[in-house]
C-alpha cells in the first residue's frame, strides 16, 4: 500500500454537492461493512482515507455534509435527485412521445419517476437547482423546476440514448447539447415555410405517383415524409463545414422520393420511367417491372442511384451520391462505406494514401427489421475504428415505419429498439417522432454537428408509420388490421404541421393551400410533358458484346534492369530496423532471384508486379484478413521488427514509386470488406483494388456482393469495377472447406463480357496478369479480376518462372506443356486443363521419364472466361489425328470448369472429336476429409489422364 499524506485532499477535490454527499454515503457503509460497498471504492478509501468530512474526526451519527450545508437526510435526498437525473438522461426516452400512431406496448417509467427515490415536489423544490441540474439554466430557480425541465428534454418529441457512450468528453458533450443547444432551437419564419414546402412536396409527390399510376409499385415514403427534409439538412450542414462529398446508401423504401427531392432527379425522367416500363400488378412480394427504363438497361427505378452537385454560397460545390443498390436492403452499407474512404483519400504520393476525413461523409438509411436483421449491418458498424475502414463516421438513419413486410417487431427482434444493436459499438442513438419536423430537423443538427466534431457514427431512429402495404399493390390489412385502422385515421405530418404553424400565426389557411397547390402545378407540368412527348428518352435492353471479340494485347513486360533496380530497393530495409532472421534468410534470397538462371517464385512475382505498377503511377489497395502477411505467409509486405514490434513496408519507401500503396488486414468478414473494396474501386476507378480471401471457399460469405453488385453492376447500372479478388483454390487433403473456391459458381455468373476468371500456374503468368489488369483502370475495358490464386504452387519450384518471361513475356490465355505436342500428326489426346492439376499432370509425366508420350499434349487453359476460343483452336488445327479432347480437373464434375467449358470445347473440337472428362464424381460436399482418399482420387485422376490405354474408355471416378 502506498504512502499517504492524509493531509493532501487527493481525489477528493473532484467531488461536489451530490456527487460528494454519494461519496460520503457510500463511506458510512464502508465503515460499517467494507464488503457491502464496490471493491473500486474500497481501494479509493483505503488508499485515501475518508472523504473531506469524515477526515475531520467526526462522528458517523453526528455528520455533516459540510460541503454542501446541509443534515444528513436532506444530503441523502439530494444523492437521490442525482440519481434521478441520471436515469431520466438515461432512460427518458421510455417514456418518451416518439410513437406517431400509438402502437408502442408501455413501458416501465418508474426510475423516471421522483417517488421512487423516496422525493416529493416539497423536498426537491428545497433543494437549490444547481445541485440537481449542474449546468440548470437561469430561470430554473430550484430542483423541482430542474427535474420538470429534464422531464420536458427527455421524455418529448426528441429522445435520447448517450450513456452507453464510454468516453465521457463525448457523453457530457452529446447531454449537455441536448439539454442547451437542441431544446434552444427555434426556426425561424423562413425555415419553417420551407421546410412545409419541403413536407408538402414529399407528400404530394408520392400521392401524385400513386393517383397517376395505379398499381405501380414505388415504396412509398409516406408517414415518414420528414427523412427528406432530414436528409436536406444533413447535406446543408455538411456543405458549410466545406465538404467536397456526401454518399448516401439506401433501400428501396422512399428512394424515388430522395432522388426527386435530394437528388434532384427531374419529375419528368420518374414518370417516364412509369410509363415506359411494363408493370404486373400481381407480381407480389417482387419488385414488379422488367426493368426496361429511361436512361439505364438493367434494373428497375427504385434500385437506381444518382449524383448531383450542391452549391452552398459562391465557393463551396460538393457532391451528393445516392448509390445503386439492389434489393438486399442493407448490403449496400459497406460499398457506400467504402466511396467514402476513397473520397477521403490522396494516392498521388508513395507511401499510405494520405487520409482527410472532413473530405466527405456518408450517410445511410436503414430499414427497422433489417437494421437488427441483416449481419452485413453488424459487420460494416464494426469498421467505425479500423485503420484500413474508417472514414471518420457514418451518419445512420433508421427509417422506421415498425414493421417489415408482414412481420412486426416482436418477431423480427430480440431487442427493445430496432436500433439497440448500434449500442454494441457506443453509437449515441437520438429517436425522434415522425410526426414533429422541426424534431427532426433538431436531430439532424445534433448528428451533423457530433459527427464533424468527434469523427464517430451517430445514428438517428426516425420513428413514423407505414401508410400503405409493403408496396403499393399490398394490402396490409390482412395481416395488421389494428395498425392500419389507426393509420387510416391519422393525418399526414404536413397537415399537422400545417396546424401548428396557423396556430402560431406562422401561415395562414389560404397560404398553406397556395404552397400546396404550386408543388401540385409543377408535378402536373412535368407530367404532361412527358405524356404529350412524341420521342421516347428511355432505353431498351442494350445487348453487350458476347466477350469472344480478341483485343490487342497489352504489354505488360517490364525491362530487365527495372526490375533488377527495384529488387535492390525491396532488399533496402531502415538502418536499425531488425527482420524476424528466418524471414530475413528468406527474403534475402530475392537478391540473387533475377540473375540469369535463376527463377521467380509466386510471392516475388506479385511484390515485383505491385511495385512497378505504383512506379508506374497506378495506386494498389489491397486487403484481406491476413493481407500484409497472407494466410500462407508468401507476402510479407509488413515487415515487423523483431526487437521493438515496430512495422515497415518496403513499397512505401520505393524511389520508383509515383503512387500509393495501401495493405490492411481486414476484420474476420467477407461480404462487408468485399463490399466495402467493391466501393472503393468504383469510385477510385483509377486504384487497383485487390481482395484476399483467407481460403477461397469462404467467398461464400460474400455471396451476395459478389451476384448483386460485381458480376453484374455493369449490366444493371453501368457502374465500372476493375476488382480484383484473389481467392486461394486447389485440392491439397484439406478437406471440404480449404480446397475450392467454387470456380463454378463464378463461371456460371459469367456473360456479357463482365469480368476475367483465372486460374494460373506460373508466377509471370500471375505478374502480368496484375499488370494487364493495372493497365485497364479507368478505361472502358476494365472489369473484375477473378483468380483462383494457389497453396502449394506458391511454393512449388515447377510454378516458379525464368527473369526473361518477365521482361520480355505477357499474359498467356492458354500454355502447351513444354515437351509434348513436338509431333502434331501422332497425338491422339489432347488434354485440356486449369491450375494446380497442372502441375500434377507435369508431375506424374517426369516421373515417367523416358516413356514414348507422343500421342499425348496437353495444353494449360490459364484464362477460362472470356474463354480463348482462338487459341485452344489453333492449339487443335495441327492435330490431325486427334481423337479425343480431355478435360481434366481435381473439382467433382458438377462443379470445377467442366459445366462450363464442355459445351464450348465441343464447339471448338467439331463433331469427330469425342470430348470427354476426368476427374472426381458428382458431389455434394467439394473434398474429402481424409488425405488418404484425398491422394488415391488425385492419383487416379493423373494415372487415367496420361495412360494411352483409357483413349476411349471410361474413367472409373467419372462414373
Amino acid at each position: 500500500m502506498k504512502t499517504l499524506d492524509r493531509t493532501a485532499e487527493g481525489p477528493w477535490e473532484k467531488y461536489h454537492g451530490p456527487n460528494l454527499g454519494y461519496i460520503q454515503e457510500q463511506y458510512e457503509k464502508f465503515l460499517e461493512d467494507a464488503e457491502s460497498v464496490d471493491p473500486a471504492y474500497r481501494e479509493l478509501f483505503a488508499n485515501w482515507g475518508p472523504p473531506p468530512s469524515f477526515a475531520k474526526g467526526e462522528k458517523k451519527a453526528d455528520t455533516q455534509a459540510t460541503a454542501a450545508g446541509f443534515n444528513r437526510e436532506m444530503l441523502k435526498k439530494s444523492v437521490n435527485a442525482g440519481k434521478l437525473v441520471w436515469n431520466i438522461r438515461t432512460y427518458g426516452h421510455l417514456a418518451a412521445d416518439i410513437d406517431p400512431i400509438g402502437i408502442s406496448a408501455e413501458a416501465d417509467t418508474r426510475l423516471l419517476q421522483p417517488e421512487t427515490y423516496g422525493l416529493s415536489q416539497q423536498d426537491l423544490t428545497a433543494l437549490p437547482a444547481e445541485v440537481v441540474w449542474d449546468e440548470a439554466p437561469e430561470d430554473v430557480k430550484n430542483g423541482w423546476e430542474a427535474i420538470q425541465r429534464l422531464h420536458q428534454i427527455y421524455t418529448g418529441t426528441i429522445a435520447y440514448e448517450f450513456s452507453h457512450v464510454h468516453e465521457e468528453e463525448e457523453r457530457n458533450w452529446l447531454n449537455s447539447h441536448a439539454e442547451s443547444v437542441v431544446h434552444q432551437i427555434v426556426l425561424s419564419k423562413e425555415e419553417r415555410h420551407h421546410l412545409l414546402k419541403r413536407l408538402f412536396e414529399a407528400e404530394q409527390f408520392e400521392d401524385f405517383l400513386h393517383r397517376n399510376f395505379v398499381g405501380a409499385k414505388r415504396f412509398s415514403v409516406e408517414g415518414n415524409d420528414a427523412l427528406v427534409p432530414m436528409l436536406d439538412e444533413i447535406v446543408r450542414e455538411m456543405a458549410h463545414e466545406h465538404v467536397d462529398s456526401v454518399l448516401i446508401g439506401m433501400a428501396h423504401r422512399g428512394r424515388l422520393n430522395v432522388l426527386a427531392h435530394v437528388l434532384k432527379k427531374e419529375y419528368s425522367k420518374i414518370f417516364s420511367e412509369f410509363m415506359h416500363a411494363p408493370t404486373n400488378k400481381h407480381l407480389v412480394p417482387s419488385e414488379g417491372t422488367m426493368g426496361i427504363n429511361y436512361g439505364w438497361t438493367g434494373d428497375v427505378k427504385y434500385h437506381l442511384g444518382a449524383d448531383r452537385f450542391v452549391k452552398e454560397g459562391e465557393a463551396h460545390e460538393m457532391r451528393v451520391t445516392l448509390a445503386n443498390n439492389p434489393s438486399h436492403l442493407e448490403y449496400v452499407n459497406p460499398v457506400v462505406e467504402g466511396f467514402t474512404r476513397a473520397a477521403q483519400e490522396d494516392r498521388t504520393q508513395p507511401g499510405y494514401p494520405k487520409q482527410d476525413e472532413n473530405k466527405a461523409v456518408t450517410i445511410i438509411l436503414h430499414g427497422d427489421s433489417a437494421f437488427p436483421g441483416e449481419g452485413v449491418v453488424a459487420e460494416t458498424l464494426n469498421f467505425n475504428k479500423l485503420p484500413g475502414f474508417r472514414n471518420g463516421g457514418t451518419i445512420h438513419v433508421i427509417v422506421n415505419n415498425r414493421i417489415g413486410f408482414t412481420t412486426e417487431g416482436r418477431d423480427s427482434r430480440s431487442t427493445y429498439y430496432a436500433s439497440d444493436l448500434a449500442k454494441g459499438y457506443e453509437i449515441p442513438i437520438i429517436h425522434v417522432n415522425a410526426d414533429d419536423p422541426e424534431a427532426c430537423i433538431s436531430a439532424a443538427r445534433l448528428a451533423s454537428e457530433y459527427r464533424n466534431r468527434f469523427k464517430k457514427d451517430i445514428l438517428i431512429d426516425l420513428v413514423g408509420y407505414r401508410k400503405y402495404g409493403h408496396n403499393e399493390t399490398d394490402d396490409p390489412e390482412t395481416t395488421q388490421p389494428l395498425i392500419y385502422q389507426k393509420v387510416k385515421n391519422h393525418a399526414s405530418v404536413s397537415n399537422l404541421y400545417v396546424d401548428t404553424l396557423i396556430q402560431q400565426q406562422m401561415i395562414t389557411a389560404e397560404e398553406a393551400d397556395q404552397l400546396k397547390a404550386k408543388v401540385q402545378s409543377s408535378l402536373k407540368e412535368a407530367y404532361d410533358i412527358v405524356k404529350n412527348s412524341e420521342s421516347s428518352d428511355h432505353v431498351l435492353l442494350n445487348i453487350k458484346p458476347s466477350g469472344d471479340k480478341k483485343k490487342p494485347k497489352a504489354k505488360t513486360g517490364v525491362a530487365l534492369e527495372q526490375l533488377r533496380e527495384i529488387n535492390r530497393e525491396l532488399l533496402n530495409w531502415p538502418e536499425g530496423f531488425t527482420v524476424y532472421p528466418k524471414l530475413k534468410r528468406i527474403l534475402e534470397r530475392r537478391s540473387t532471384a533475377l540473375n540469369e538462371g535463376e527463377k521467380v517464385d509466386w510471392g516475388h512475382a506479385e511484390t515485383l508486379a505491385f511495385a512497378s505498377i505504383i512506379a508506374d503511377g497506378n495506386p494498389i489497395r489491397i486487403t484481406g484478413q491476413d493481407a500484409e502477411r497472407a494466410t500462407f505467409a508468401h507476402r510479407n509486405l509488413v515487415l515487423h521488427d523483431s526487437v521493438n514490434g515496430s512495422t515497415f513496408c518496403p513499397l512505401h519507401r520505393l524511389p520508383q514509386a509515383k503512387a500509393s500503396f495501401a495493405i490492411h488486414n481486414s476484420p474476420l468478414s467477407e461480404e462487408s470488406v468485399l463490399g466495402f473494396e467493391y466501393g472503393y474501386n468504383v469510385y477510385s476507378p483509377e486504384t487497383l483494388v485487390i481482395w484476399e480471401a483467407q481460403y477461397g471457399d469462404f467467398t461464400n460469405c460474400a455471396q451476395v456482393i459478389i451476384d448483386q453488385f460485381i458480376t453484374s453492376g455493369s449490366s444493371k447500372w453501368r457502374q465500372k469495377s476493375s476488382l480484383v479478388m484473389l481467392l486461394p483454390h486447389g485440392y491439397e487433403g484439406q478437406g471440404p472447406e480449404h480446397s475450392s473456391a467454387r470456380l463454378e459458381r463464378f463461371l456460371q455468373l459469367s456473360g456479357e463480357d463482365n469480368w476475367m476468371v483465372a486460374n494460373l500456374t506460373t508466377a509471370a503468368q500471375y505478374f502480368h496478369l496484375l499488370r494487364r489488369q493495372a493497365s485497364l483502370l479507368n478505361t472502358e475495358d476494365a472489369k473484375p479480376l477473378v483468380l483462383m490464386a494457389p497453396k502449394s504452387l506458391i511454393r512449388n519450384p515447377r510454378a516458379t518462372s525464368a527473369i526473361t518471361d518477365f521482361s520480355e513475356g505477357s499474359f498467356q490465355e492458354v500454355i502447351p506443356q513444354p515437351g509434348l505436342g513436338q509431333t502434331p500428326k501422332k497425338v491422339e489426346r489432347l488434354i485440356l486443363c486449369s491450375g494446380k492439376v497442372a502441375i500434377d499432370l507435369e508431375e506424374a509425366l517426369d516421373k515417367q521419364e523416358g516413356e514414348d508420350f507422343s500421342w499425348l499434349h496437353i495444353v494449360r487453359v490459364e484464362q477460362l472466361y472470356p474463354f480463348p476460343k482462338e487459341e485452344i483452336a489453333a492449339m487443335l488445327k495441327p492435330l490431325t489425328s486427334l481423337k479425343e479432347v480431355l478435360w481434366v480437373q481435381e473439382e467433382p464434375q458438377n462443379m470445377g470448369g467442366w459445366s462450363y467449358m464442355e459445351p464450348r470445347i465441343r464447339e471448338v473440337a467439331g463433331k469427330e472429336v469425342e470430348v470427354r472428362y476426368n476427374g472426381r464424381p458428382e458431389r455434394s460436399s467439394p473434398a474429402s476429409g481424409y488425405q488418404d482418399v484425398h491422394a488415391y482420387e488425385q492419383q487416379s485422376i493423373t494415372s487415367f489422364a496420361l495412360n494411352r490405354k483409357t483413349i476411349n474408355h471410361q474413367i472409373s471416378l467419372g462414373r
